[in-house]
């Protein structure tokens, strides 16, 4: 392949055989040449092939100069020819050598430059030119004093999803041109994702940065923009840190943006006596617990007894998830579910629950419960696990109860339709837990079919001395009666409660005056 440079071409051949040795040469004497210089290169020199090609070079070109160099390649013979345009009566080697000095001089300043393009990127977001993430850590680095404020778009996956991919990156382009005209005076960066970033060069205190913040909220709040007649608008969460030790400002700062988009509100400004530090430590330290003890089992029901009202005997019992870590300390639901929520292994401990449960009453007479969020409702993994179980325990299927919690309203009633008709198949029942709280009304009770309702603690506990409680609760039998649907009273926790729960005419009771939970069940009486 021939190289050039604006005076000097080579061109590079190679050769197995003297039989290529003239093909070679003629190639050679048809190069345009002023001044030629010819490097042989061998393994040996005193061989048919170079002494032949030698020879032949000196006939064709006697004008060339020609050295014999030796590589370690014993099959190939290389040719390199150096070609320069020059007048000048030096030597040619010289002459090539300078040229070659040159050219390399230049390249040399081509790949410096081409380095610094390349750094330059490194540190750059290629969507907006934008300075990107490493470069606000570098000038966080380099500037002890400077203060940090991060924007997140509030709305943009909404957009990128609805709109696609092209719309998504122009609104980022938009809002990084924006931003960087609307607070020229600070140096604005694309972080990941829809997040921006911004430099503040002193450090404020917590109502100078909250003054701040609150008149920089106001410059950017509700942009329109504009893309082929569509009208998108953007608002923004903020976050900073009114902290004077600049150590770990963007965990912190980033900490501050997760907790306002939690609470919905415009803009936070971290302080250390929030302890968000704290905070998530102890959710890592609590989901290496929890994924611990789901590897090895340690998630057990707890069971509590569940009393009719009419016999005044043990009939059912619910099973309570309780996790135990590795020291015997034993952890409530109100831990370790959300938990194992957040590290994607929920649906393991339904599963465990659910196994051991039908483990637990497989020899028994009594009925049992388990609970269901709405989450487990829609998943067709639990959806499938449950059918099996049901079909591969059909003699305890009828004595099977599943609880719906519900931690949040019912998006797909008929996805919740489904599994109840298929549950109810094998005899399985559908109870509505907590009811007369959260998202739990009278409205449910028209569209699940259940057989129980358990009544909110939170209700029964007090309708000794509050008449309002003891009025809603009484509505609720009243309207479960109506409707066939069997009740269940909750936190049942003394004689007086209990009496009232009698007298109310709810079928069966649940608390610590019947008995508390346990890990193992009491004998049938």
């Amino acid at each position: 392949m021939p190289i050039e440079s604006d005076k000097l071409e080579i061109n590079n051949f190679q050769l197995e055989s003297s039989v290529e040795v003239e093909d070679v040469v003629q190639k050679i004497n048809l190069l345009k040449k002023n001044k030629i210089l010819i490097h042989i290169v061998s393994y040996m020199h005193n061989t048919v092939l170079v002494q032949n090609l030698l020879k032949e070079l000196k006939k064709t070109l006697p004008e060339a100069q020609i050295i014999l160099l030796k590589h370690d390649n014993k099959v190939v013979t290389a040719i390199t020819v150096f070609m320069i345009d020059t007048d000048d009566e030096k030597k040619i080697s010289d002459e090539i050598l300078k040229e070659l000095y040159v050219d390399n001089s230049n390249k040399k300043q081509s790949i410096d430059e081409y380095r610094i393009q390349l750094f330059k990127r490194y540190f750059t977001d290629h969507l907006t030119n934008l300075p990107n993430m490493y470069q606000l850590r570098k000038d966080l680095q380099s500037c002890d004093d400077a203060g940090l404020v991060l924007l997140k778009i509030d709305n943009f996956q909404a957009i990128n999803n609805f709109y696609g991919f092209v719309v998504g990156d122009y609104v980022l382009e938009y809002v990084g041109k924006f931003l960087k005209e609307i607070l020229k005076e600070h140096k604005v960066y694309r972080l990941s994702g829809a997040e921006y970033g911004l430099t503040v060069e002193t450090r404020l205190g917590f109502y100078q940065l909250k003054d701040y913040m609150a008149e920089m909220y106001e410059k950017i709040k509700n942009i329109e923009i504009v893309y082929q007649d569509t009208k998108i608008y953007i608002d923004f969460t903020m976050a900073s840190s009114s902290n004077r030790d600049n150590t770990s400002i963007f965990s912190k700062v980033s900490m501050a943006l997760i907790y306002a988009k939690q609470k919905g509100v415009p803009f936070w400004i971290y302080e250390d006596r929030m302890n968000f530090e704290h905070e998530y430590e102890r959710n890592l330290m609590l989901s290496h617990i929890v994924r611990e003890a789901v590897e090895n089992s340690r998630v057990v029901p707890y069971y509590q007894a569940i009393m009719d009202n009419n016999s005044g005997k043990v009939v059912k019992y619910e099973c309570l998830a309780r996790l135990i870590d590795k020291n015997d300390k034993i952890l409530s639901p109100m831990l370790f579910i959300p938990i194992s929520k957040s590290i994607k292994i929920y649906n393991e401990v339904t599963k465990i629950i659910i196994n051991k449960a039908f483990e637990a009453f497989v020899d028994n007479e009594y009925e049992f419960s388990v609970n269901l969020s709405i989450e487990d409702i829609m998943s067709s993994e639990i959806f499938n696990f449950i059918i099996k179980k049901l079909k591969d325990n059909r003699s305890i299927a009828n004595r099977t109860t599943f609880e719906l919690l519900e931690s949040e309203a019912i998006q797909d009633f008929k996805k919740v339709d489904r599994f109840i008709g298929e549950v109810t198949r094998y005899g399985a029942k559908i109870a509505i837990d907590d009811f007369g709280s959260g998202y739990s009304n009278f409205s449910y009770l028209t569209k699940i079919k259940a057989d129980y309702i358990k009544i909110d603690g939170t209700l029964i506990e007090n309708i000794d001395v509050d008449d309002a409680s003891f009025i809603v609760v009484d509505t609720i039998v009243q309207f479960a009666k109506r409707l066939g649907i069997q009740t269940i009273a909750e936190y049942v926790h003394s004689s007086v409660i209990m009496d009232k729960v009698k007298e109310l005419g709810i079928d069966y009771s649940q608390g610590f005056y019947i008995d508390e939970p346990s890990v193992s069940l009491k004998s049938k009486p």
